[in-house]
């Protein structure tokens, strides 16, 4: 070929446009291809005389020798770039590849030595005293850049090491987020508060770094509590255990457990731990684990109070009326009301696997946790799921003592339980007198009819016309505790 230059500079445009438009999509096809165009520019070149280790002919021309100079020094640049990408592809693993720190430092070092290449063979120019001068400028720049150098050893050793990949939910220095990106200086973190916090890698290689995301199922989380020093540590690590065992979101392997930590002068600090299967559930379920060991606490009169503040002097009060004012369904009601609402309350106890109301049976009497975990499950085909569990200061069984509905549930104790019941007849007399009382348990009845309707008898099809399932139940409460004239005159 006498001329190589048109077809060359030809072979070049459509590179360009490959590379540029990502034709094709397929990384791998793509990369091919260029190889492919490589192969058939090294070729026109070669069989032309126009050689890459020399300079370009066409001396006499001067337009023509620098076109031909240019083409020998895009060869060494496309070689460069070719022999990056072909490791990248080929031979680094995904999760190398995906965090660009491998691939972008050995293609600057690729593409340095291209470029002494480039200016020692075509442009003859003398390289020994360009690399003992660039030799020296190095260490000038070296001095100059030590903190990025020593990111980006540091990048090495961190993905060499990999103790952590993108994805991984790790904890850096006591900062917690996903890893984001990863590259020749920083990790980047996307932070729970949705900010992006950026370490160095030499900042990240002699920190502590805990990885939350390995093993993948199971991810911890831990509550620290400090507890009044006047409480028994056994009352507490006994309502602790309780709180745990009403949470039925966490793990059952690895166990959970509760410990005391350490003592302190003012309190003594417990700890709780659980295991859950996916990072995104923790914030939630430490929110309903840190809830549950307040309510088990309460219940077992273990006061959660401000430190270094002497503790209130112990005044007596009634159990009864302390498990009322927990109850939300009954927040409306003064103090006197509620001291004649408690003198109604009968107390049951319950030992471990006591079952307290069998599916399809109307509940005749409201029943208020005091202490301990009770399972709640709903029969599918031949066997039963729990779908919830319930602790101190829930109610159940509003259904049937409201409005006489069947619950298709079964309740049953997991640990030694306290109930406070109180019967039909005891709510009929206190609603009369309490009307209002009445509309907020039929707006928490059809609340738990609405999200669980299949779990309790549903509302008769006739009664459904022209009715919402407040009014509905709020007309069948009127009619069964014979609130008529009561609400005619309220």
């Amino acid at each position: 070929m006498t001329n190589p230059l048109i077809p060359g500079l030809a072979i070049v445009a459509v590179d360009v446009v490959v590379w540029r438009a990502r034709l094709p999509a397929n990384d791998l096809a793509r990369l091919f291809i260029r190889l492919a165009l490589f192969f058939l520019f090294s070729w026109v070149l070669f069989s032309s005389g126009l050689s890459p280790f020399t300079q370009a002919p066409y001396l006499d021309v001067v337009e023509l020798h620098w076109l031909g100079q240019v083409l020998e020094i895009i060869w060494w640049l496309m070689g460069a770039r070719l022999l990056t990408l072909s490791l990248d592809t080929l031979l680094l693993p995904r999760a190398w590849r995906k965090q660009r720190l491998f691939s972008d430092v050995f293609g600057a070092v690729v593409f340095l030595a291209a470029a002494v290449a480039a200016l020692g063979f075509v442009l003859e120019l003398p390289v020994r005293g360009l690399v003992a001068t660039s030799g020296a400028l190095a260490i000038v720049l070296g001095l100059a850049i030590q903190s990025t150098l020593s990111d980006v050893f540091a990048g090495i050793v961190i993905n060499t090491t990999e103790p952590y990949a993108i994805g991984d939910w790790v904890t850096i220095d006591d900062v917690e987020g996903k890893v984001v990106e990863m590259n020749w200086r920083a990790t980047h973190l996307l932070t729970g508060q949705g900010n992006t916090l950026i370490v160095p890698n030499a900042v990240a290689a002699k920190a502590k770094i805990t990885n939350n995301s390995r093993p993948g199922d199971v991810h911890g989380l831990s509550l620290v509590l400090e507890i009044e020093p006047e409480a028994r540590p056994k009352t507490v690590l006994d309502a602790l255990g309780r709180a745990l065992t009403g949470c039925n979101v966490i793990l059952a392997t690895p166990a959970p457990y509760a410990r005391m930590k350490r003592t302190t002068a003012n309190s003594v600090q417990y700890e709780v731990v659980a295991f859950v299967s996916d990072m995104n559930q923790k914030l939630a379920v430490s929110s309903e684990l840190f809830d549950l060991c307040y309510r088990h606490l309460a219940s077992a009169d273990v006061a959660l109070r401000a430190l270094g503040v002497p503790a209130p002097a112990v005044t007596s009060r009634d159990e009864k009326e302390a498990l009322l004012k927990r109850v939300s369904l009954f927040d409306s009601l003064s103090g006197e009301e509620v001291t004649r609402l408690a003198k109604c309350l009968s107390r049951h106890e319950y030992q471990e696997n006591h079952q307290i109301l069998a599916p399809d049976t109307v509940p005749d009497s409201l029943s208020i946790v005091h202490s301990g975990v009770l399972s709640v499950s709903i029969a599918e085909s031949e066997s039963s799921r729990e779908i919830a569990r319930i602790g101190p200061g829930e109610a159940f069984g509003e259904a049937g003592l409201l409005a006489g509905l069947s619950m298709r549930v079964s309740i049953a104790t997991l640990t030694p339980s306290v109930l406070f019941q109180l019967s039909k007849d005891d709510m009929t007399s206190f609603l009369k007198d309490h009307p209002e009382v009445a509309k907020q348990m039929c707006q928490l009845l059809a609340y738990r009819q609405d999200k669980l309707g299949r779990l309790v008898t549903p509302m008769p099809a006739a009664q459904k016309k022209g009715h919402t399932l407040f009014q509905w139940l709020l007309e069948t409460v009127w009619n069964r505790h014979s609130l008529n004239d009561e609400s005619e005159n309220k």
